[in-house]
């Protein structure tokens, strides 16, 4: 049932269907009927967020949340054995009459390096969870593409979606009342 997704063989080969609508309440419609009808490679391109949008193209939950937590405990952790080690087994050196281990004393570079740790794995995290960088994506090849950042909201299939058929895909999209439906190259 699957159509081709290359031209010809020495032609270029096709990322997808992209299809371009005008207002965000269509998109969202559009994209919840794309998804109700099997369609699970796709992604939507708008100029500002639309609410529900994420639901209705099928985005999961991110994972960045708990890349940070992961992050922050290991950071606080590995601040907190950094002053262990230093202060109790190389230089272990009575002040006072306190214990060697005196936990509150290492609280600052504990929450410190936690913090640290934390922001490293959420930026890191966030690259690579989203791909980054990506200077180039085939979907900038789309007619009128340049609008996704000014009015204009694009829906696009990919290729690789298992019900994707390059007939049946483009008659879809029309029925959505797509203003424009076209072809990705890849």
């Amino acid at each position: 049932m699957h159509a081709e997704h290359s031209i010809d063989e020495a032609g270029p080969k096709v990322y997808g269907m992209v299809a371009e609508f005008d207002d965000p309440d269509r998109i969202v419609a559009a994209a919840q009927k794309a998804f109700d009808a099997g369609y699970r490679k796709l992604d939507a391109y708008t100029p500002f967020p639309v609410h529900g949008l994420d639901h209705a193209v099928g985005f999961k939950k991110n994972m960045v949340a708990p890349l940070v937590l992961l992050g922050g405990l290991t950071g606080a952790s590995a601040g907190f054995l950094m002053q262990y080690i230093a202060a109790v087994l190389h230089y272990p050196y009575l002040i006072g009459g306190r214990p060697l281990l005196s936990w509150p004393m290492f609280i600052p570079i504990t929450f410190e390096m936690g913090i640290l740790f934390a922001a490293f794995a959420a930026v890191f995290g966030m690259f690579a969870l989203n791909g980054l960088p990506m200077p180039y994506h085939p979907v900038f090849n789309a007619p009128r593409f340049e609008l996704a950042s000014r009015d204009a909201f694009f829906l696009c299939i990919e290729a690789k979606d298992d019900r994707y058929d390059e007939v049946e895909t483009r008659s879809f999209l029309e029925g959505l009342g797509a203003k424009q439906v076209s072809v990705v190259e890849a």
